[in-house]
């Protein structure tokens, strides 16, 4: 047969490449029952790690080889690294005694969903690629707008439908990216710079972020001031004179995002007057739920959404609260076709006689990407497993514990709770004392709460004010964790009034 090429390497003999199975069925079931196990016990004992990572910078680079190994490493090897090299590394956002950001709630159903979605490692770009994964999708986004009464213009079993994004970021730039197309098809692609976007002061700093990805002009992204009167929430008189200002300015209003549950202090936006004032100017309205929208599951919430037959997409993350981990974004459009046209793609690889007669969805062309994972099987088995009911239970729970915080904050003269609670934050902050700075008290009393790594909490400034956030939404959380992490706050709180003092 003659010499290798130049620069070619035989394999070793004595590495029989047959021996090599990436993917036995009996070694799999052995390392993934070691696994269950390992995670099992990390469910179990993660209250005892301190929630806030102790570490500094760089300390994993310094715990791990520079270079990968040549030869295998037993999976017993890899798993006491996963103890004893990575776990201390983590920020603990499943333990019950994390308060801080707006939770990554979990839950058994959901994980072993994630693991048959994992198993099958489907790649569901259109119909023909897996259907299953297509139409249980459709089930389920129609379900959970069952759920929360969402018109049937929403809904595939109407004349709308949804999506699984993997956060709000890419569903607001899907539907923003929509909207600039339909407009532009109307005045002309020159016309870019004329486009204009609204949000509050409030909206998530994701917002200003797809506006440019999606090629707004920065000086025409409108971050509307709000105001303690209205409880932070964006005003309706205030939007109308905004736009109208742009108007006259030979600008074109294009999107609206109003938001049910802003990240500082769970704001709601007037849902229906806001959308009132955009449909006069032919905005799209977006409305970003993913906190509160959950909550809209439950009667007592669902007046949040009044006017939602106004608007023209909706999204909202069952990852914050409705126990289904993290990156899993539900998106609702009233007409999806604007987005399939924004976003479609026909190589001819992909054709087929069923994706071409327009009978079936693709959803690649729902989305930004292509590939896409069969994340409905964590939703299918969670809402199979747990029921409506159970859902609202798990909601009501959390919003009991934070009542329960709000009135422990309210018993201590030394405290306030600076905003309205609304669903499970209590936004509160020590008071002023003795002259001293009160936003540098309030720094100090985080610092100290998080340096015990028993509780860890968050701050934010609305309006000037400085206040500390205390979110329940792990699925861990029970009433007592809630009631230790007050006499933590109050044990610092009450060190710092005596040294300030003496």
């Amino acid at each position: 047969m003659g010499s290798p090429p130049s620069g070619f390497i035989i394999a070793s003999e004595s590495l029989d490449s047959r021996e090599f199975k990436p993917l036995n069925p009996e070694d799999f079931r052995d390392k993934a029952h070691k696994a269950v196990d390992f995670i099992a016990d990390y469910y179990k004992n993660v209250e005892n790690y301190p929630v806030l990572s102790q570490v500094q910078p760089g300390f994993l680079k310094n715990r791990l080889s520079e270079t990968p190994p040549d030869m295998p490493e037993s999976f017993d090897t890899i798993l006491r690294d996963v103890q004893n090299d990575i776990i201390p590394g983590i920020t603990h956002w499943l333990s019950p005694n994390f308060f801080a950001y707006f939770p990554a709630s979990v839950s058994t159903a959901a994980f072993v969903g994630e693991m048959l979605c994992t198993c099958f490692n489907t790649v569901g770009f259109n119909w023909v690629a897996s259907p299953a994964a297509t139409e249980l999708e459709m089930v389920v986004m129609d379900w959970l707008a069952t759920m929360l009464h969402l018109p049937k213009s929403f809904m595939f079993s109407g004349s709308g439908g949804g999506v699984l994004q993997s956060t709000t970021t890419e569903s607001c730039l899907c539907t923003l990216v929509a909207a600039r197309d339909r407009v532009l098809n109307e005045i002309g692609i020159g016309h870019i710079g004329k486009l204009v976007v609204y949000g509050s002061d409030q909206t998530h700093s994701m917002f200003k972020k797809v506006c440019k990805l999606a090629g707004i002009d920065p000086k025409n992204i409108r971050a509307i001031p709000t105001r303690v009167e209205d409880e932070f929430s964006l005003s309706p008189s205030i939007l109308r004179k905004v736009i109208q200002a742009d108007v006259e300015q030979g600008l074109v209003p294009l999107y609206l995002c109003v938001t049910i549950g802003t990240t500082s202090t769970t704001a709601v936006d007037p849902i229906k007057d806001l959308a009132e004032v955009a449909n006069k100017n032919n905005m799209w309205v977006h409305i970003d739920g993913a906190y509160g929208g959950n909550a809209c599951i439950c009667p007592e919430y669902r007046h949040f959404l009044d006017g939602v037959e106004k608007v023209d997409s909706l999204s909202l993350s069952p990852h914050k609260w409705l126990l289904s981990y993290a990156e899993c974004c539900c998106l609702w459009m009233k007409n999806p076709d604007l987005i399939v046209n924004a976003l479609r793609t026909n190589p001819e690889y992909l054709r087929n006689k069923h994706s071409e007669s327009d009978s079936v969805v693709s959803y690649k062309d729902w989305q930004v990407g292509t590939a896409r994972r069969f994340k409905s099987l964590r939703l299918w088995f969670m809402l199979r497993s747990y029921g409506v009911q159970n859902l609202q239970k798990h909601i009501r729970t959390d919003v009991q514990m934070a009542i329960t915080f709000e009135r422990l904050v309210k018993s201590d003269v030394k405290f306030e709770v600076v905003t309205p609670r609304r669903f499970a934050l209590v936004c509160f902050r020590l008071k002023q004392l003795n002259g001293f700075d009160t936003e540098l008290l309030n720094k100090k009393l985080l610092e100290r709460v998080n340096s015990t790594g028993r509780v860890y909490l968050t701050h934010t400034a609305v309006g000037g004010i400085y206040m500390l956030r205390f979110v329940v939404g792990a699925t861990l959380t029970e009433e007592r964790h809630v009631i230790n992490a007050w006499e933590v706050i109050k044990e610092m709180a009450n060190t710092m009034v005596h040294e300030y003092e003496s």
